[in-house]
Protein backbone atom coordinates (compact mmCIF):
# COMPACT_ATOMS: atom_id res chain seq x y z
CA UNK A 1 0.00 0.00 0.00
CA UNK A 2 1.00 3.63 -0.54
CA UNK A 3 1.50 5.98 2.40
CA UNK A 4 -1.96 7.53 2.18
CA UNK A 5 -3.59 4.10 2.39
CA UNK A 6 -1.23 2.83 5.11
CA UNK A 7 -2.06 5.84 7.27
CA UNK A 8 -5.77 5.06 7.06
CA UNK A 9 -5.88 1.26 7.07
CA UNK A 10 -2.70 -0.29 8.48
CA UNK A 11 -2.31 -1.60 12.02
CA UNK A 12 -5.97 -2.36 12.73
CA UNK A 13 -8.56 -4.42 10.91
CA UNK A 14 -12.12 -4.25 12.31
CA UNK A 15 -13.73 -7.55 13.14
CA UNK A 16 -17.16 -8.39 11.78
CA UNK A 17 -19.46 -6.00 13.62
CA UNK A 18 -16.51 -4.41 15.41
CA UNK A 19 -15.62 -0.72 15.78
CA UNK A 20 -14.53 0.98 12.58
CA UNK A 21 -11.66 2.90 14.17
CA UNK A 22 -8.92 1.81 16.55
CA UNK A 23 -10.61 1.35 19.96
CA UNK A 24 -9.11 2.75 23.15
CA UNK A 25 -8.28 -0.24 25.34
CA UNK A 26 -7.99 1.66 28.62
CA UNK A 27 -6.79 -1.17 30.81
CA UNK A 28 -3.57 -2.10 32.54
CA UNK A 29 -4.64 -5.68 32.91
CA UNK A 30 -5.54 -8.75 30.80
CA UNK A 31 -7.23 -11.84 32.24
CA UNK A 32 -6.48 -15.47 31.53
CA UNK A 33 -8.23 -18.76 32.14
CA UNK A 34 -5.29 -20.58 33.70
CA UNK A 35 -2.11 -20.05 35.67
CA UNK A 36 -0.26 -22.11 33.06
CA UNK A 37 -1.26 -19.64 30.32
CA UNK A 38 0.25 -16.73 32.26
CA UNK A 39 3.41 -18.72 32.91
CA UNK A 40 3.76 -19.46 29.21
CA UNK A 41 3.68 -15.73 28.45
CA UNK A 42 6.74 -15.20 30.60
CA UNK A 43 8.56 -17.77 28.46
CA UNK A 44 7.43 -16.31 25.14
CA UNK A 45 5.52 -13.00 25.38
CA UNK A 46 3.39 -13.23 22.23
CA UNK A 47 0.18 -11.86 23.78
CA UNK A 48 -0.81 -8.83 25.84
CA UNK A 49 -0.18 -9.37 29.52
CA UNK A 50 0.50 -5.95 31.06
CA UNK A 51 0.22 -2.42 29.68
CA UNK A 52 3.60 -1.31 30.99
CA UNK A 53 5.07 -2.70 27.78
CA UNK A 54 2.21 -3.74 25.48
CA UNK A 55 -1.36 -2.55 24.84
CA UNK A 56 -3.72 -3.27 21.91
CA UNK A 57 -4.31 0.40 21.05
CA UNK A 58 -0.61 1.23 21.13
CA UNK A 59 0.17 -1.98 19.26
CA UNK A 60 -2.07 -0.92 16.36
CA UNK A 61 -0.17 2.36 16.05
CA UNK A 62 3.19 0.56 16.31
CA UNK A 63 2.24 -1.70 13.40
CA UNK A 64 1.20 1.32 11.32
CA UNK A 65 4.44 3.18 12.01
CA UNK A 66 6.54 0.11 11.24
CA UNK A 67 4.82 -0.29 7.89
CA UNK A 68 5.19 3.41 7.07
CA UNK A 69 8.95 3.24 7.63
CA UNK A 70 9.37 -0.17 6.01
CA UNK A 71 10.40 -1.90 9.23
CA UNK A 72 9.56 -5.26 10.78
CA UNK A 73 8.45 -3.94 14.15
CA UNK A 74 8.11 -0.86 16.33
CA UNK A 75 7.89 0.11 19.98
CA UNK A 76 6.23 3.34 21.11
CA UNK A 77 7.57 5.35 24.03
CA UNK A 78 6.39 8.25 26.17
CA UNK A 79 8.58 10.80 24.36
CA UNK A 80 11.05 11.21 21.54
CA UNK A 81 13.83 11.49 24.10
CA UNK A 82 12.78 8.17 25.60
CA UNK A 83 12.93 6.62 22.11
CA UNK A 84 16.46 7.96 21.54
CA UNK A 85 17.57 6.80 24.99
CA UNK A 86 16.18 3.28 24.71
CA UNK A 87 17.48 2.88 21.15
CA UNK A 88 20.99 3.48 22.53
CA UNK A 89 20.62 1.49 25.76
CA UNK A 90 19.45 -1.50 23.75
CA UNK A 91 23.00 -1.66 22.36
CA UNK A 92 25.25 0.13 24.86
CA UNK A 93 26.31 -0.62 28.44
CA UNK A 94 28.74 1.10 30.77
CA UNK A 95 32.14 1.16 29.11
CA UNK A 96 30.77 1.33 25.56
CA UNK A 97 30.92 4.23 23.13
CA UNK A 98 28.97 5.35 20.08
CA UNK A 99 29.29 7.99 17.38
CA UNK A 100 26.81 10.79 16.67
CA UNK A 101 26.91 13.70 14.29
CA UNK A 102 26.98 17.04 16.07
CA UNK A 103 24.05 18.35 13.99
CA UNK A 104 21.23 16.95 16.12
CA UNK A 105 18.55 18.31 18.44
CA UNK A 106 19.96 20.11 21.50
CA UNK A 107 18.07 17.94 23.96
CA UNK A 108 19.61 14.87 22.34
CA UNK A 109 23.08 16.45 22.58
CA UNK A 110 22.56 16.85 26.32
CA UNK A 111 21.20 13.31 26.63
CA UNK A 112 24.24 11.91 24.85
CA UNK A 113 26.95 14.17 26.28
CA UNK A 114 25.77 14.47 29.89
CA UNK A 115 23.20 11.87 30.96
CA UNK A 116 24.65 8.89 29.10
CA UNK A 117 28.11 9.91 30.28
CA UNK A 118 26.81 9.41 33.83
CA UNK A 119 25.80 5.90 32.76
CA UNK A 120 29.38 5.27 31.68
CA UNK A 121 28.53 5.46 27.97
CA UNK A 122 30.68 7.72 25.79
CA UNK A 123 29.34 9.66 22.82
CA UNK A 124 31.90 10.77 20.26
CA UNK A 125 30.53 13.68 18.25
CA UNK A 126 31.65 14.11 14.64
CA UNK A 127 31.07 16.85 12.11
CA UNK A 128 28.49 15.69 9.54
CA UNK A 129 30.91 16.98 6.88
CA UNK A 130 33.88 15.05 8.31
CA UNK A 131 36.06 13.18 5.84
CA UNK A 132 36.04 9.40 5.66
CA UNK A 133 39.40 9.38 7.43
CA UNK A 134 38.10 11.57 10.25
CA UNK A 135 35.06 9.36 10.69
CA UNK A 136 37.17 6.22 10.81
CA UNK A 137 39.45 7.81 13.41
CA UNK A 138 36.44 8.12 15.73
CA UNK A 139 35.90 4.34 15.75
CA UNK A 140 37.05 2.48 18.85
CA UNK A 141 36.98 -1.24 19.70
CA UNK A 142 33.95 -0.51 21.94
CA UNK A 143 31.99 1.57 19.38
CA UNK A 144 28.47 0.14 19.15
CA UNK A 145 26.53 2.33 16.71
CA UNK A 146 26.31 5.54 14.67
CA UNK A 147 23.52 8.10 15.18
CA UNK A 148 22.26 10.94 12.98
CA UNK A 149 19.22 13.12 12.31
CA UNK A 150 17.66 13.23 8.82
CA UNK A 151 16.85 16.94 9.07
CA UNK A 152 18.56 18.50 12.07
CA UNK A 153 16.53 20.52 14.57
CA UNK A 154 16.91 23.51 14.20
CA UNK A 155 19.97 23.92 11.94
CA UNK A 156 18.20 22.03 9.09
CA UNK A 157 21.36 20.30 7.93
CA UNK A 158 20.55 17.22 5.86
CA UNK A 159 22.13 13.95 7.01
CA UNK A 160 23.86 11.92 4.30
CA UNK A 161 22.22 8.65 5.31
CA UNK A 162 23.78 6.44 2.64
CA UNK A 163 27.29 7.65 3.39
CA UNK A 164 26.98 7.11 7.14
CA UNK A 165 25.22 3.77 6.65
CA UNK A 166 28.14 2.56 4.55
CA UNK A 167 30.59 3.84 7.18
CA UNK A 168 28.70 2.10 10.00
CA UNK A 169 28.30 -1.18 8.12
CA UNK A 170 31.96 -1.25 7.10
CA UNK A 171 32.68 -1.30 10.82
CA UNK A 172 30.05 -3.94 11.60
CA UNK A 173 27.77 -1.61 13.57
CA UNK A 174 24.22 -0.29 12.94
CA UNK A 175 23.04 3.20 11.96
CA UNK A 176 20.24 4.81 13.96
CA UNK A 177 18.45 7.76 12.33
CA UNK A 178 16.12 10.28 13.97
CA UNK A 179 13.55 10.94 11.24
CA UNK A 180 11.30 13.34 13.18
CA UNK A 181 11.29 16.39 10.89
CA UNK A 182 11.20 14.46 7.61
CA UNK A 183 8.63 11.85 8.67
CA UNK A 184 8.33 8.65 6.61
CA UNK A 185 6.21 10.59 4.11
CA UNK A 186 9.19 12.69 3.00
CA UNK A 187 12.03 10.25 3.71
CA UNK A 188 12.32 6.57 4.56
CA UNK A 189 15.84 6.17 6.02
CA UNK A 190 15.67 2.36 5.91
CA UNK A 191 15.60 2.55 2.11
CA UNK A 192 18.96 4.33 2.27
CA UNK A 193 20.63 1.89 4.66
CA UNK A 194 19.48 2.92 8.15
CA UNK A 195 18.99 0.01 10.53
CA UNK A 196 16.94 1.66 13.28
CA UNK A 197 14.67 4.73 12.98
CA UNK A 198 13.43 6.85 15.88
CA UNK A 199 10.85 9.65 16.01
CA UNK A 200 9.45 12.16 18.37
CA UNK A 201 5.82 11.44 17.54
CA UNK A 202 4.89 14.70 19.31
CA UNK A 203 5.86 16.59 16.15
CA UNK A 204 4.49 16.07 12.62
CA UNK A 205 3.25 12.51 13.21
CA UNK A 206 0.79 13.83 15.81
CA UNK A 207 0.65 17.29 14.24
CA UNK A 208 -1.84 18.79 16.69
CA UNK A 209 0.27 19.24 19.85
CA UNK A 210 -1.94 16.77 21.72
CA UNK A 211 0.44 14.16 23.10
CA UNK A 212 4.09 13.57 23.86
CA UNK A 213 5.44 10.38 22.42
CA UNK A 214 8.20 8.61 20.57
CA UNK A 215 8.80 5.43 18.63
CA UNK A 216 11.65 3.07 17.75
CA UNK A 217 11.36 1.19 14.44
CA UNK A 218 13.49 -1.83 13.58
CA UNK A 219 14.39 -2.40 9.92
CA UNK A 220 15.04 -6.09 10.57
CA UNK A 221 18.03 -5.89 8.21
CA UNK A 222 21.06 -5.69 10.49
CA UNK A 223 22.99 -8.89 11.18
CA UNK A 224 23.25 -9.11 14.96
CA UNK A 225 25.12 -12.42 14.63
CA UNK A 226 28.28 -10.78 13.23
CA UNK A 227 30.14 -11.40 16.51
CA UNK A 228 29.97 -7.87 17.88
CA UNK A 229 26.66 -8.19 19.74
CA UNK A 230 26.69 -11.19 22.11
CA UNK A 231 23.67 -9.81 24.00
CA UNK A 232 21.57 -10.86 20.99
CA UNK A 233 23.20 -14.24 20.41
CA UNK A 234 23.77 -15.47 23.96
CA UNK A 235 21.11 -16.44 26.54
CA UNK A 236 19.37 -13.61 28.40
CA UNK A 237 19.36 -14.83 31.98
CA UNK A 238 16.82 -12.15 32.93
CA UNK A 239 14.32 -13.82 30.59
CA UNK A 240 14.72 -17.57 31.13
CA UNK A 241 17.73 -17.87 28.84
CA UNK A 242 16.07 -16.69 25.64
CA UNK A 243 18.48 -16.10 22.73
CA UNK A 244 16.94 -13.24 20.79
CA UNK A 245 18.35 -14.00 17.35
CA UNK A 246 17.37 -17.66 17.61
CA UNK A 247 13.86 -17.07 18.96
CA UNK A 248 12.89 -13.88 17.14
CA UNK A 249 15.07 -13.81 14.01
CA UNK A 250 15.16 -10.43 12.30
CA UNK A 251 12.97 -8.89 15.03
CA UNK A 252 15.63 -9.52 17.67
CA UNK A 253 16.44 -5.84 18.25
CA UNK A 254 12.90 -4.56 18.80
CA UNK A 255 11.83 -7.58 20.88
CA UNK A 256 14.89 -7.22 23.10
CA UNK A 257 14.08 -3.51 23.57
CA UNK A 258 10.58 -4.41 24.75
CA UNK A 259 11.41 -7.49 26.83
CA UNK A 260 14.38 -5.95 28.61
CA UNK A 261 14.16 -2.16 28.60
CA UNK A 262 10.45 -1.45 28.43
CA UNK A 263 9.82 -4.23 30.93
CA UNK A 264 12.23 -2.60 33.42
CA UNK A 265 11.87 1.12 32.64
CA UNK A 266 8.20 1.25 31.67
CA UNK A 267 8.34 4.35 29.43
CA UNK A 268 5.27 3.15 27.51
CA UNK A 269 2.51 5.51 26.31
CA UNK A 270 -1.08 5.37 27.47
CA UNK A 271 -3.74 3.95 25.18
CA UNK A 272 -5.44 7.33 24.85
CA UNK A 273 -2.18 8.96 23.75
CA UNK A 274 -1.79 6.33 21.04
CA UNK A 275 -5.39 6.89 19.95
CA UNK A 276 -4.70 10.63 19.50
CA UNK A 277 -1.47 9.88 17.65
CA UNK A 278 -3.35 7.60 15.28
CA UNK A 279 -5.78 10.40 14.42
CA UNK A 280 -2.84 12.56 13.46
CA UNK A 281 -1.28 9.79 11.38
CA UNK A 282 -4.44 9.39 9.34
CA UNK A 283 -3.93 12.84 7.77
CA UNK A 284 -0.10 12.86 7.74
CA UNK A 285 0.48 12.59 3.96
CA UNK A 286 -1.86 15.43 3.05
CA UNK A 287 -0.56 17.58 5.91
CA UNK A 288 3.09 17.09 4.95
CA UNK A 289 2.36 18.15 1.39
CA UNK A 290 0.78 21.40 2.58
CA UNK A 291 3.48 22.06 5.18
CA UNK A 292 6.09 21.86 2.44
CA UNK A 293 4.14 24.12 0.08
CA UNK A 294 3.56 26.75 2.76
CA UNK A 295 7.16 26.61 3.94
CA UNK A 296 8.54 27.11 0.46
CA UNK A 297 6.41 30.23 0.02
CA UNK A 298 7.51 31.60 3.40
CA UNK A 299 11.17 30.75 2.74
CA UNK A 300 11.07 32.66 -0.55
CA UNK A 301 9.46 35.63 1.20
CA UNK A 302 12.17 35.68 3.86
CA UNK A 303 14.79 35.35 1.15
CA UNK A 304 13.49 38.49 -0.58
CA UNK A 305 13.43 40.60 2.60
CA UNK A 306 16.29 43.04 3.19
CA UNK A 307 15.80 42.55 6.95
CA UNK A 308 16.74 38.88 6.88
CA UNK A 309 20.45 38.08 6.96
CA UNK A 310 20.21 34.35 6.38
CA UNK A 311 17.52 31.84 5.37
CA UNK A 312 18.14 28.14 5.82
CA UNK A 313 15.68 25.85 4.10
CA UNK A 314 16.95 22.80 2.16
CA UNK A 315 14.13 23.17 -0.37
CA UNK A 316 15.67 26.40 -1.72
CA UNK A 317 17.93 25.84 -4.76
CA UNK A 318 20.76 27.93 -3.28
CA UNK A 319 20.75 26.13 0.08
CA UNK A 320 23.97 24.22 0.76
CA UNK A 321 21.97 21.05 1.46
CA UNK A 322 19.68 21.35 -1.56
CA UNK A 323 21.24 18.42 -3.45
CA UNK A 324 21.08 16.12 -0.43
CA UNK A 325 17.49 17.24 0.18
CA UNK A 326 16.58 16.37 -3.41
CA UNK A 327 18.08 12.92 -2.91
CA UNK A 328 16.56 12.09 0.48
CA UNK A 329 13.42 14.28 0.48
CA UNK A 330 12.40 14.77 -3.16
CA UNK A 331 8.82 15.70 -2.25
CA UNK A 332 9.64 18.51 0.18
CA UNK A 333 11.87 19.58 3.04
CA UNK A 334 9.23 19.82 5.81
CA UNK A 335 7.67 22.98 7.22
CA UNK A 336 10.53 24.25 9.39
CA UNK A 337 12.71 27.21 8.37
CA UNK A 338 15.70 28.72 10.17
CA UNK A 339 16.28 32.45 9.75
CA UNK A 340 18.69 35.02 11.08
CA UNK A 341 17.46 38.61 11.28
CA UNK A 342 19.83 41.53 10.85
CA UNK A 343 20.50 43.09 14.24
CA UNK A 344 21.17 39.87 16.15
CA UNK A 345 19.34 38.60 19.19
CA UNK A 346 17.57 41.90 20.03
CA UNK A 347 16.09 42.13 16.55
CA UNK A 348 15.12 38.45 16.67
CA UNK A 349 13.21 39.00 19.92
CA UNK A 350 11.41 42.08 18.52
CA UNK A 351 10.34 40.11 15.47
CA UNK A 352 9.11 37.14 17.50
CA UNK A 353 7.26 39.27 20.03
CA UNK A 354 5.59 41.24 17.22
CA UNK A 355 3.97 38.21 15.63
CA UNK A 356 0.20 38.01 16.15
CA UNK A 357 -0.85 34.84 14.34
CA UNK A 358 2.26 32.73 14.98
CA UNK A 359 2.67 31.42 18.53
CA UNK A 360 5.78 31.70 20.67
CA UNK A 361 6.04 28.23 22.17
CA UNK A 362 8.41 25.43 23.04
CA UNK A 363 7.20 23.23 20.24
CA UNK A 364 7.71 22.69 16.53
CA UNK A 365 6.10 20.86 13.60
CA UNK A 366 2.62 21.81 14.74
CA UNK A 367 -0.53 22.30 12.68
CA UNK A 368 -0.32 25.97 13.72
CA UNK A 369 2.58 28.31 12.93
CA UNK A 370 4.99 28.71 15.84
CA UNK A 371 8.39 30.27 16.48
CA UNK A 372 11.23 29.77 18.95
CA UNK A 373 14.67 31.21 19.71
CA UNK A 374 16.70 27.98 20.15
CA UNK A 375 19.84 29.52 21.69
CA UNK A 376 17.88 30.72 24.72
CA UNK A 377 15.32 27.91 24.83
CA UNK A 378 15.67 24.33 23.57
CA UNK A 379 19.46 24.63 23.18
CA UNK A 380 20.09 26.86 26.21
CA UNK A 381 22.01 24.10 28.01
CA UNK A 382 24.65 23.90 25.26
CA UNK A 383 27.99 25.65 25.38
CA UNK A 384 28.91 28.22 22.72
CA UNK A 385 31.11 25.59 21.07
CA UNK A 386 28.25 23.08 21.03
CA UNK A 387 25.88 25.68 19.58
CA UNK A 388 28.30 26.34 16.74
CA UNK A 389 28.72 22.59 16.16
CA UNK A 390 24.92 22.28 15.94
CA UNK A 391 24.81 25.14 13.42
CA UNK A 392 23.02 27.54 15.77
CA UNK A 393 23.71 31.27 15.76
CA UNK A 394 22.57 33.47 18.72
CA UNK A 395 20.24 35.32 16.36
CA UNK A 396 18.75 32.21 14.77
CA UNK A 397 14.97 31.79 14.84
CA UNK A 398 13.21 28.50 14.21
CA UNK A 399 10.08 29.30 12.21
CA UNK A 400 7.69 26.35 12.01
CA UNK A 401 5.14 27.02 9.28
CA UNK A 402 1.64 25.75 10.00
CA UNK A 403 -1.42 25.06 7.90
CA UNK A 404 -3.11 28.45 8.14
CA UNK A 405 -3.90 30.21 4.87
CA UNK A 406 -0.54 31.17 3.41
CA UNK A 407 -1.64 34.76 2.82
CA UNK A 408 -2.41 35.14 6.53
CA UNK A 409 0.99 33.69 7.50
CA UNK A 410 2.80 36.09 5.16
CA UNK A 411 0.74 39.05 6.41
CA UNK A 412 1.72 38.26 9.99
CA UNK A 413 5.40 38.06 9.07
CA UNK A 414 5.17 41.29 7.10
CA UNK A 415 3.60 43.34 9.90
CA UNK A 416 6.13 42.07 12.45
CA UNK A 417 9.15 42.67 10.22
CA UNK A 418 7.95 46.25 9.75
CA UNK A 419 8.71 46.85 13.43
CA UNK A 420 12.24 45.43 13.31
Amino acid sequence: MKDETICLHSGYTPEDGGPGVVPIVQSTTYRFQSTEHIGDLFNLPNEYMYSRFANPTVDAVEKKLAELEGGVGAMCTTSGQAASLLSILNLCSAGDSFISTSAIYGGTVNLFAVTLKRFGIECIFVDPEASDEELQAAIKPNTRLVFGETLANPALTVFDIERFAKFAHNNGIPLIVDNTFATPVLCKPIEFGADIVVHSTSKYLDGHALQNGGVIIDSGKFDWTNGKFPEFTEPDESYHGIVYTETFGNMAYIIKARMQLMRDIGAYPAAHSAFLLNLGLETLPMRMKQYCENAMTVAKYFKASDKIELVTYPGLPDDEYYELAKKYMPNGASGVIAIRIKGGKAAAVRFMDGLKLASREVHVADIRTCVLHPATATHRQLTDEQLIACGIDPGLIRFSVGLENIEDIIADIEQSLANV
